[in-house]
């Protein structure tokens, strides 16, 4: 085989590499209804993750909680600030949130617009978190998180029920081994469906009606 034909034929192989769709999902744990799944991400070494459950409530409860950042530090998985940095309309926000790592690790933090939207048939709503790192100044002894996008998907289902879907993808950034990070990745993800089940059932949520959100 010619150099040039050579060169072009291991091109081609790699762009196919690179533009292959993630592996499926794979079940890592399933306890209280919650289910939890981790796949091999394109372009990133760590893994994808995704919670599944299913409870009986209004989609406004859901979304209520979701923008009540304040609450994070209080149900989400080793959260230690959370707050609205800017409303930029009534469904879309930026949020600051920082994580508490187990030491020696340095604890990080993350800035990210929050963007949900409807769909008029189906009822289903999508909120789609995606990274901004350099909307807020970088605060000391904290490695700002680059790369960090995720998406709550909330499926309105029969008798109430409404299907509870959170994917993420995070490079925590600094010198944290991959398949440290992906062993220990479970966890979070978890921790929190399982603190946000409970937390659902609190009366501020129950009752809450949010205008913008048509329950099916």
């Amino acid at each position: 085989m010619k150099p040039l034909i050579l060169i072009l034929f291991f091109f081609t192989q790699l762009c196919l590499l690179q533009n292959q769709p993630a592996s499926n999902w794979q079940l890592r744990k399933f306890e209280s209804g919650i289910a939890v799944y981790s796949r091999a991400a394109v372009n990133s070494k760590f893994k994808e993750l995704k919670s599944v459950y299913e409870i009986k409530t209004s989609l406004s409860s859901i979304v209520a909680l979701l923008n009540d950042f304040e609450s994070y530090t209080q149900w989400v998985y080793r959260c230690g600030v959370s707050n609205t940095t800017k409303k930029l309309a009534e469904n879309e926000f930026l949020h600051y949130q920082s994580v508490v790592a187990p030491w020696p690790v340095e604890n990080r933090d993350f800035i990210v617009k929050v963007h949900l939207s409807q769909d008029p048939k189906t009822k289903v709503i999508i909120q789609n978190v995606l990274c901004m790192p350099d909307a807020v100044p970088r605060v000391k002894e904290h490695v700002r998180i680059l790369h960090f996008n995720a998406k709550w998907t909330l499926t309105p289902l029969k008798n109430g029920m409404v299907r509870v879907e959170y994917q993420l993808l995070v490079d925590p950034g600094g010198n944290l081994p991959a398949w440290l990070v992906n062993l220990a990745a479970v966890d979070g993800p978890f921790e929190t469906a399982l603190n946000m089940k409970e937390w659902l059932l609190k009366e501020k949520y129950q009752k809450a009606s949010i205008a913008y959100i048509t329950e099916p």
